[in-house]
């Protein structure tokens, strides 16, 4: 909940409509309501296509009582579609099948509009979480002249927040992946191997085998900045998201059984592997900043730590940088696109 607001976000008194966003994902499903209630779940879209009109339907349960409902996503992109229309109109069929109430949906050039709409033209649907967050964070105030930076779970988003809208180079994953505004590293389902070929371990060059044996959520863990969660199974591994389990990984990358990686070679591993990840995105944000630095920045998602770094990295000063998670709470800050819809919604 954010700082003098009551629990919906409106003055006292002040009767409005109570909503909901969900951003449907390739790997996870997040849910969040207007007033702050939130639920994230694990969900491999490209795995179980059959079965999203009942985890939406689940999804949607946890967040209930609402009468608005609006809907993003990026699961369009698994390989279990032919192609992105046919993934965006799967989806809005499974979200029509599972709601008790008509749907909105986020299209990428003209903000929340109805399902006959996207479906006429699926592609304005694909894609889109980043630009609802976005569009709101522009709104708030502080915020006119900032950058966000959202660090989820895969993927990081840069993007300018000027005159109370975002200001971006791209709207497509593809413009934006040249545009440097989308930068493909996350916090948790990173492939250690992409980010890092060879560490420095005592002083020897130690080459990482090409497999996806560890994550970047074993780094993040390891270094503790992602809590244990014994009953996450979503790891290269398919094991529990442990310290210990963590480190079992990452000796795989080095073609060792888990009692030959030392931890402080571990440690070692995971703090290069964190740096990589530092130095990509407070590249992308150097590129995107060189002619016209901002005043702050808003960070979201997750991975708040790691935007936080790159951001020091480039020398901004914390009291110019704004967290969600401090705003709200974590769990707000890790489905900020959710929330984002959510309260755009409850405006429309």
């Amino acid at each position: 909940m954010a700082r003098g607001e009551d629990g919906r976000g409106a003055r006292h008194g002040e009767s409005i409509l109570s909503a909901a966003g969900i951003d449907i994902g390739g790997a996870n499903l997040k849910g969040a309501r207007d007033d702050g209630l939130v639920t994230t779940r694990p969900f491999p879209l490209w795995r179980e296509r059959d079965g999203l009109a009942e985890a939406i339907g689940e999804l949607l349960a946890s967040l209930q009582p609402f009468d608005r409902l609006a809907v993003t996503m990026t699961g369009e992109l698994c390989d279990c579609y032919a192609d992105k229309e046919e993934g965006v109109l799967h989806i809005l069929a499974s979200v029509e099948e599972a709601a008790e109430t008509a749907p909105n949906v986020w299209l990428i050039d003209g903000g929340l509009s109805s399902i006959e709409m996207a479906r006429s033209d699926p592609i304005r649907a694909a894609a889109a979480n980043w630009h609802a967050l976005a569009t709101w964070a522009a709104g708030l105030e502080g915020n006119e002249d900032s950058l966000l930076v959202d660090v989820g779970s895969t993927t990081t988003d840069i993007i300018r927040l000027a005159a109370s809208a975002p200001s971006c180079g791209g709207l497509t994953d593809t413009e934006r992946l040249r545009s440097g505004e989308l930068v493909y590293t996350g916090v948790r389902r990173t492939p250690v191997c992409s980010i890092l070929e060879e560490a420095d371990l005592g002083g020897k060059a130690s080459p990482l085998a090409a497999e996806h044996f560890a994550t970047s959520l074993d780094i993040w863990l390891l270094l503790g900045e992602l809590s244990e969660d014994p009953a996450c199974l979503s790891t290269a591994d398919g094991r529990p998201a442990t310290r210990q389990l963590a480190q079992t990984r990452l000796a795989r990358m080095l073609c060792l059984d888990p009692g030959e990686l030392e931890e402080k070679d571990a440690l070692a591993l995971a703090e290069q592997a964190a740096c990589v990840q530092e130095d990509k995105i407070s590249r992308a944000i150097g590129r995107l900043i060189e002619e016209q630095k901002p005043a702050g920045a808003f960070i979201s998602g997750e991975g708040e730590f790691l935007a936080l770094r790159a951001l020091r990295s480039l020398g901004l000063e914390d009291d110019r940088i704004t967290s969600m998670s401090g705003l709200y709470d974590p769990a707000v800050s890790e489905a900020a696109c959710a929330f984002a819809l959510a309260r755009l919604a409850r405006k429309t």
